[in-house]
């Protein structure tokens, strides 16, 4: 009988106690984990960012493993070209959006599991909030913004990441804990936009998504149940043409730019912008001058403001530029409030993103066309290292 003296329900308790154990028994006798390591995982809470190829094997297995409450942030809907490699769904769920699919796939495979959608992209209004409840964060999402958008959020909030990428035949993982570097002490910035294809471009092999994805779901489960070795600093590559697991040493940075000693990202930024994605706003009415122009409002004594993370720009620089960072607001920037300024990055697609905005706040603002390649080749004033 249980404390309400109710011997019905202390059957149905007794009963779904024993369904439990049953159901994990395989892991529970696990020395490493133990009843203590599942119960920790029944309590913990884990954010799968994307429903796609990586979320799909990570979310089946963590939900098969017992975490207690999965939550899953993605916008899209299912298509038929998703199936291949997103395991989660199925044909009959195409055209429905991809939480949904999840959240029944997921309460299919283990009903004991709370799964929480989260409908819609995170971007840099809503990511804090939404990754703040949980303990660990498994990102399968598909661009350079949205890792890097994941990677800054997981840093301010002091939240472990289990991060995760595939292509054609291979893939990388990487798993960061708080004060033990993040995505940006290895990739300080993106490449340039277009130069990397992304799985719709050059295509990719279902199956490595699984490994990658299970993978991710085998390094968060370390985490919530506290056993073996986490693969922190290091960097895991995998090449399945080949069937070959690489391993790489990475490090914290101290000068990084989010998570180092003295950051200059303490908060969300344009990550569309900041990777080169051109956005609305940075469309073709953003104000642009050429470099003749540019060089003429300088001489006229026209503030240069560098839209970089203070990684590139201490690598080199317009010498009398100021460095503001990649998301400042009207009222950060040099001179007074009615007075123009020249936004700079290396190819002018950030700049041209942060101009737009500016002049939408009412700061009069231009972009250089081009950016400090061209005012670089233009054998134009430099300080430091010429920009490539």
């Amino acid at each position: 009988m249980n404390e309400h003296g109710n011997p019905q329900r202390a059957e149905t308790d007794q009963a779904r106690a024993e369904s439990h154990v049953a159901r994990y028994h395989r892991q529970i006798i696990l020395p490493e984990l133990g009843l203590a390591g599942q119960r920790a995982l029944s309590a913990s809470r884990v954010l799968v960012v994307g429903a796609g190829a990586l979320g799909s094997a990570a979310a089946l297995y963590l939900a098969a493993a017992g975490v207690g409450t999965i939550g899953i942030a993605d916008g899209d809907r299912v298509d038929l070209s998703n199936l291949h490699r997103q395991v989660l769904h199925g044909t009959s769920d195409i055209g429905r959006l991809k939480t949904a699919s999840a959240k029944d796939r997921l309460a299919a495979l283990n009903p004991e599991v709370r799964v929480v959608e989260h409908v819609g992209y995170l971007n840099s209004d809503n990511v804090l909030d939404v990754m703040a409840g949980y303990d660990v964060i498994v990102d399968g999402s598909d661009s350079f913004a949205a890792r890097y958008l994941v990677n800054d959020a997981a840093v301010l909030l002091a939240k472990p990441l289990v991060t995760a990428a595939i292509l054609r035949f291979e893939g990388q993982l990487m798993v960061f804990r708080p004060g033990e570097g993040c995505y940006r002490c290895v990739f300080p910035e993106p490449p340039p936009a277009g130069t990397v294809p992304n799985c719709a471009e050059a295509g990719v092999l279902g199956a490595v998504a699984g490994v990658l994805g299970s993978t991710q779901a085998v390094e968060a489960l370390k985490l919530m149940g506290r056993m073996g070795e986490p693969a922190v600093g290091r960097l895991g590559l995998y090449d399945a043409w080949r069937g070959r697991w690489q391993q790489v040493q990475v490090a914290r940075d101290p000068a990084c730019a989010v998570c180092g000693d003295h950051p200059t990202i303490t908060g969300p930024i344009d990550y569309d912008a900041w990777c080169g994605v051109p956005a609305p706003a940075a469309g073709p009415g953003a104000p642009e001058v050429s470099v003749a122009e540019a060089e003429r409002l300088m001489h006229q004594g026209v503030p240069f403001v560098d839209v970089r993370p203070e990684a590139e720009y201490a690598r080199g620089h317009i010498p009398s530029a100021v460095l503001v960072g990649p998301d400042p607001s009207a009222t950060q920037l040099p001179g007074t409030a009615d007075a123009a300024v020249v936004c700079v990055c290396l190819q002018g697609v950030r700049s041209a993103a942060v101009a737009a905005r500016l002049e939408s706040q009412g700061r009069s603002a231009v972009s250089l066309a081009g950016g400090l390649l061209a005012w670089a080749q233009a054998g134009l004033p430099w300080e430091g290292q010429l920009p490539t």
